[in-house]
């Protein structure tokens, strides 16, 4: 076999040992994610906001108070640990949240949420046992905002920018649940 021929073999053999170690690591190369990644971003003038989180999706499931416990910390989302980012100081409610980067936690009750600004950086949403990464010690904001019970669900956990009446918030919807959190 000529030098040639072995190193298309070779690159060959190395390309399909990637896309076999890919497509095990991933649950296959074509399969759609279960809960994919998003990013939502918000920009006004100097203020930049950004959001990184994982879509789950309903799947004919009981979302808050089944898959979601009501009372106990949920990671916002799946996967990874959500994080909210902001190149400026922001006011939410009456507490201050200086530029940077932040995970984002909620406490879902059926009346209300607990959002949780945590300025700890998290590898993973969740721990081994399943249980939520977040250190209590790194909370920076804790807000409480009222549930807005929607007429029709929405299948995919969606977190928005809403600045339509000049007035900003961070929404989060998932079911027939909708919060906002109202950002200045």
């Amino acid at each position: 076999m000529n030098g040639f021929l072995k190193w298309i073999v070779i690159t060959l053999t190395v390309v399909a040992a990637g896309v076999f170690i890919y497509a095990y690591a991933n649950g296959g190369v074509f399969n759609k994610p279960l809960s994919p990644k998003d990013t939502v971003e918000f920009k006004l003038n100097e203020l930049k906001l950004k959001v990184f989180y994982n879509r789950p999706s309903k799947r004919n499931r009981k979302i808050f108070g089944g898959l979601v416990a009501y009372n106990k910390v949920w990671r916002t989302g799946a996967n990874e640990a959500t994080t909210f980012k902001t190149n400026m100081p922001l006011k939410i409610g009456d507490t201050s949240l200086a530029k940077g980067s932040y995970t984002l936690w909620t406490i879902p009750n059926e009346e209300h949420w607990e959002v949780i600004f945590n300025s700890k950086q998290y590898p993973w949403g969740v721990d081994d046992a399943m249980k939520p990464m977040r250190n209590p010690d790194f909370d920076v904001i804790n807000i409480e905002v009222p549930v807005i019970h929607l007429n029709k669900p929405v299948e995919q956990f969606t977190i928005a920018f809403d600045n339509s009446t000049d007035n900003l918030s961070l929404t989060m919807a998932w079911d027939i649940v909708k919060v906002i959190v109202p950002l200045k």
